[in-house]
């Protein structure tokens, strides 16, 4: 029979430590200080007290704990010699049945391993979904890990640690993350379409209205059909649109939802994730039979990351009416303007079409998203929610030092005029500036010296900058010291420069109600609640311009890592993701009712 809560509060000490043993290798200990808070209201608060008190123990503790752990397909598995949780989970994904030469390979890398870092690999090799990674996965990943930082590595073998013990605690209590399943097979299956090009390499890729973001509408209108929704459409720019009507169907409605075209080379998550979770809880509500007091719009937008053409924000820029009618005139790299683009594929491809969809935001309580994090925060804290406090403000600017060109070997270092020094200055500038104050960010991401020679002084530099900061005021005094000081550089230096501002963006703080609930979701599910801001924009930033919003982040594997392959989340956080949705959702019905 599964454990209970309530029998683990009531059990005495040595007994519930007891039913705790084996979570974390050879390490009673942790659970046994853990158990010290008791009682727990849920799974999640004790899977918390745990990863709380391996932090408190220290680096010298965490790195024992490392050790503690058996190499993978290593000695201890040769000779029997493996914990029984050990034995199930290298065998579950196959590790007993290795080749000669997939053993070989991961014997040398254990050794290559254990000499660089001084611990074993650590893995958790049920995977994501708690179904079991293949052989070829798990070298893959022991591959690239060897190539990582001491401290960063720590950091992944101590999340691995968490993760192992969160499948070992839900197998002790009987629990499936049920919601979670459903909400990471979604990712899985969406994933399959991708552009031409893309696709053969395994690469994800799906950009504004190819024949993979239409396949992607397709299988969102029969998801949305399967969970219950009233109404599905597809509106004219592509937005993919679901509405469960509440108990009154003129009732307000609430907003939400994210988009489902990809970067180049993308990952799974980002956006798409914003979907999955509210469908998943409509899902719930006309399983049940249950209408709310309001209902429920779901958009996939269908444009947000500007990757086709340069219309960021597309898809939600025109739910809000602010959709730039010279878009419809861009070409993309095969010369297809949008409006041919659209009319391809089946939309009217008109100005008065596209402004009919403008929503009235009297009608709306406002709009809330569900996003991966798209960065590390989350993971190094060992929380799987965040709660978001702003969508920064951001700038961007390309531009070009222009100084003279000349011979590397005759050219004395004080007669110079150097357009790469000039601009390397200012990187170091900006990263001390932004550096100075929290929640502000500052990046040169681009730099290129066009036809640079290794023996000769750069006479061009083109270069890129992006300044994000949670409020205007933060972001706007950090530019203008970075292009104060870009000129003084310049001056000083002997050259000139050329600089264009290519976007800007306002900051978008949370509606304070809106956060409130999020917050209070979020405790319900025995979390802490942290409040971060988003350095990424999300269609969250225009729908702000028009109603309320706020925003709920989970984190990400691998260090947070989005815009990438590597991008992914665990079931169990995705469950986590719908139970904090669905308890949003409840908050709302009873402020109504």
């Amino acid at each position: 029979m599964p454990l209970t809560l309530d029998q683990l509060n009531a059990a005495g000490a040595d007994e519930a430590a007891a039913w705790l043993d084996g979570l974390y290798e050879h390490s009673p200990w942790i659970a046994q200080r853990a158990l010290a808070r008791r009682p727990f209201a849920s799974l999640m608060q004790l899977q918390r007290a745990m990863v709380e008190v391996l932090d408190a123990a220290g680096p010298e503790a965490q790195i024992t704990l490392i050790r503690a752990h058996p190499e993978l397909a290593g000695k201890a598995m040769v000779s029997n010699t493996l914990t029984a949780e050990s034995t199930h989970e290298q065998s579950a994904s196959g590790l007993t049945a290795c080749s000669p030469a997939e053993f070989e390979r991961i014997q040398q890398l254990n050794a290559d391993y254990n000499e660089k870092f001084g611990w074993p690999f650590i893995l958790a090799v049920r995977g994501p979904r708690g179904a079991g990674l293949t052989r070829a996965e798990i070298i893959e990943t022991f591959a690239r890990r060897l190539e990582n930082p001491p401290d960063y590595e720590l950091r992944e073998c101590l999340r691995n640690i968490h993760r192992i013990v969160e499948m070992r605690l839900a197998d002790k209590f009987g629990v499936e993350p049920v919601l979670g399943n459903q909400v990471w097979d979604c990712a899985e299956l969406l994933a399959r379409h991708s552009d031409p090009g893309y696709a053969e390499q395994g690469q994800l890729t799906v950009t504004y209205l190819t024949e993979a973001h239409q396949a992607c509408q397709v299988q969102l209108q029969r998801w949305m059909a399967d969970c219950g929704f009233d109404e599905i459409s597809v509106d004219a720019v592509g937005n993919v649109v679901g509405v469960y009507h509440g108990s009154d169907p003129q009732a307000q409605r609430l907003l939400t939802g994210s988009h489902y075209d990809t970067v180049r080379n993308g990952g799974k998550y980002d956006g798409r994730l914003g979907i999955f979770v509210p469908l998943v809880c409509v899902r719930e509500l006309h399983r049940a039979g249950r209408r709310l007091p309001f209902g429920l719009e779901v958009i996939g937008f269908a444009e947000e990351e500007g990757q086709r053409y340069k219309a960021t924000f597309l898809g939600s820029g025109a739910v809000i009416g602010h959709f730039d009618p010279a878009w419809l005139e861009q070409r993309d790299a095969d010369g297809v303007t949008m409006r041919d683009a659209m009319r391809a594929a089946g939309r009217p491809a008109t100005l008065e079409a596209i402004r009919a969809m403008a929503r009235d935001p009297s009608r709306y309580h406002g709009f809330v998203e569900v996003h991966i994090e798209q960065g590390p925060v989350l993971n190094e804290l060992g929380l799987p929610l965040g709660v978001v406090t702003s969508i920064n403000g951001s700038v961007r600017y390309v531009g070009e030092v222009v100084g003279m060109a000349s011979h590397a070997g005759t050219t004395p270092m004080d007669r110079r005029r150097d357009a790469a020094a000039a601009v390397a200055e200012l990187v170091l500038f900006l990263e001390e500036r932004a550096g100075r104050e929290p929640n502000l960010v500052g990046t040169v991401g681009m730099l290129e010296v066009p036809g640079g020679s290794i023996n000769v002084v750069p006479g061009r530099c083109r270069f890129s900058l992006d300044i994000r900061a949670t409020t205007n005021e933060a972001r706007d005094a950090c530019t203008a010291d970075s292009l104060a000081e870009l000129a003084r550089i310049c001056t000083r230096r002997g050259l000139h420069y050329r600089l264009e501002e290519t976007m800007r963006a306002a900051a978008a703080p949370s509606a304070p109600a809106w956060q409130q609930r999020w917050e209070r979701a979020v405790e319900s599910l025995g979390l802490p609640v942290y409040h971060m801001p988003s350095g990424a924009g999300h269609d969250a930033m225009k729908l702000h311009e028009v109603m309320p919003q706020a925003m709920l982040f989970v984190r990400g594997l691998n260090a947070g890592i989005s815009h990438n392959p590597l991008e992914s989340t665990t079931n169990h956080d995705a469950d986590l993701c719908v139970r904090a949705f669905q308890h949003l959702l409840n908050q709302l019905a009873d402020e109504l009712t």
